[in-house]
């Protein structure tokens, strides 16, 4: 039976008739001395109740607040993860044998800063070195082939320097308290089983910037698993780059079974392009739309797992300010085979979907 807290209201109302059935008095004046005491002695309780009623919400992991929540993440071995720096390598060119200095300082056009990790020389015009973002986070993850500029000239450099085909990558901001509950629940409702599926989702989500993770047993064969993963708070995208399926692969290789082998792999993409006839058809429902859609993806996508029909009519009908639409034609870029009704998109093995273009008609 639930406990319903009482409210000031009730407490001040059972103290007065406590005291007043203890002295055998009628009701108490408003202004009177035991009228004051019995406001104050309900005041104080209503206090402990609010107190009780916060520690009970910390007991367990789905209510508990940020302290508590860490708390029982350490106890289950489930600690936050930190924010990470963005890593990779750019392109330096000038004159012929002229060094770059480790700390050598890197700006992007928006003000964020990247640090020459180890000294390097240009040779044949150019030199590939290793940086890394000053501030950890998002928000170093940069494209390939952006053009950031020298913080101070340095003599035979030129100050434009191209970031690496690889990108930058692996920065991660740090876990926000609702991934990190949804990991704790995770560990709490499938406990370690020595190597079950589940086990490698959740050891892959334990690498900062993972946020979704998919165990395929008997990827390459008996005594194999693949695991692949995206990553969904990257602004370049949620496929993971080389550095992070690297990351991935040597936690989980310090955590699987000996006898196991595990080939961590980034998934390929399916786009989704979706024509629709939408009513109303405004700015504003237009984006409600493609929100929808893109979350219905992000609940329902999995690789090799089809889409069925129905569920992309249930996104855009959920889409806030929609009252009709009618689907003209669902298709996949790259283009694949039409599957057959109920499902609207079929990927590969190892492939998810993703939204694509929606064209609004």
């Amino acid at each position: 039976m639930p406990f319903n807290r009482p409210t000031l209201a009730d407490l001040i109302a059972r103290a007065d008739a406590e005291i007043s059935s203890r002295l055998g008095l009628g009701p108490l004046l408003r202004r009177g001395v035991l009228s004051v005491i019995a406001r104050t002695l309900a005041g104080l309780t209503h206090e402990l109740h609010g107190r009780l009623l916060w520690i009970s919400r910390q007991l367990l992991p789905d209510t508990a607040e940020q302290e508590y929540l860490e708390r029982h993440g350490i106890i289950r071995g489930v600690p936050r993860k930190a924010a990470t720096f963005a890593v990779g390598n750019v392109t330096f060119t000038g004159t012929e044998t002229t060094v770059i200095g480790k700390g050598t300082r890197l700006v992007r056009a928006d003000g964020v800063a990247f640090t020459v990790d180890r000294l390097v020389t240009i040779l044949g015009g150019s030199a590939l070195a290793a940086v890394t973002a000053e501030e950890a986070g998002v928000g170093g993850n940069t494209a390939a082939a952006t053009v950031l500029s020298l913080a101070s000239p340095i003599g035979g450099i030129d100050s434009d320097v191209t970031v690496d085909p690889d990108g930058l990558s692996s920065g991660a901001d740090e876990e926000t308290d609702a991934a990190l509950r949804a990991r704790i629940l995770e560990v709490w409702q499938a406990p370690p089983q020595g190597g079950s599926a589940t086990d490698y989702e959740i050891w892959a989500k334990e690498v900062a910037g993972v946020t979704r993770a998919w165990a395929l047993p008997l990827h390459l064969g008996a005594g194999t698993v693949g695991v692949t993963f995206v990553e969904d708070d990257n602004e370049l995208g949620i496929i993971p780059s080389a550095g992070s399926v690297a990351a991935v692969q040597t936690h989980i290789d310090a955590r699987r079974p000996a006898t196991a082998v595990a080939t961590v792999f980034a998934p390929g993409v399916l786009a989704m392009d979706v024509t629709l006839t939408l009513v109303p058809n405004t700015a504003e429902v237009q984006a409600q739309v493609n929100d929808a859609l893109a979350a219905m993806l992000k609940r329902d996508t999995e690789p090799g797992a089809g889409i069925l029909m129905s569920r992309i009519d249930e996104a855009i009908s959920l889409a806030a300010g929609e009252t009709d639409h009618t689907i003209s034609n669902v298709k996949t870029t790259p283009g694949s085979a039409t599957p057959a009704l109920p499902l609207a998109v079929q990927p590969a093995a190892g492939e998810i979907v993703v939204l694509g273009t929606t064209v609004f008609t």
